[in-house]
């Protein structure tokens, strides 16, 4: 396994990810990682207003992910952040079903993205564990994550962007209700760094 390295993005780490991203082609058709952001005006209109929206939002301190980091490249990210930042989900009828005996998360992980060439590494482990990481520096709290149950299933990596269920049983999360065929929501508290 390679050692990456995990960085917050940030408005001075944002040219790293869009370097990666716009060489993926805005990545899933251009969503440039905003597909659980709330909507805008311009919310997927266009890979260029979900660029642009999507560095406004890094910029304004409203955009939060983990990038993964090998040497000096951006290979992949572990977006997180508040249920308000991310408030759409996959599943979000099924989510709702279920929601009334469970209270809403203080944090949402939704989506991860490895780079070609970098697949079937460890990006997205390593993506995970940077994101609970700076969840517990920004105070921690009840996080939430909806991984596929992938066990006994052949399924392409491209369509994992909400990460394979045995990466969160690993990273102790707890199972807490499934919400569609293989699609399960996932809980684990995360406890607040101590600063220095």
């Amino acid at each position: 396994m390679t050692a990456f390295s995990v960085r917050p993005l940030t408005g001075e780490t944002w040219p790293d990810f869009a370097r990666l991203t716009e060489a993926h082609n805005g990545v899933w058709g251009g969503c440039w990682c905003m597909g659980f952001h709330a909507k805008t005006e311009n919310w997927g209109t266009t890979a260029a207003g979900n660029r642009a929206d999507k560095e406004a939002l890094v910029r304004a301190g409203k955009a939060h992910a983990a990038l993964v980091y090998d040497g000096a490249d951006c290979v992949g990210w572990c977006q997180f952040g508040p249920t308000a930042e991310l408030p759409r989900i996959k599943n979000a009828r099924a989510y709702g079903e279920g929601a009334a005996a469970h209270p809403l998360p203080d944090w949402r992980i939704t989506c991860f993205f490895s780079g070609k060439g970098h697949r079937g590494k460890g990006v997205a482990a390593a993506g995970l564990r940077g994101a609970l990481d700076l969840i517990a520096g920004l105070g921690g709290g009840l996080v939430e994550g909806y991984p596929d149950d992938t066990a006994g299933a052949k399924v392409s990596g491209s369509f994992l962007f909400n990460g394979p269920l045995a990466m969160f049983d690993a990273a102790g999360f707890t199972r807490n209700r499934l919400i569609g065929k293989s699609k399960w929501v996932v809980r684990r508290d995360v406890a607040a760094t101590a600063h220095l």
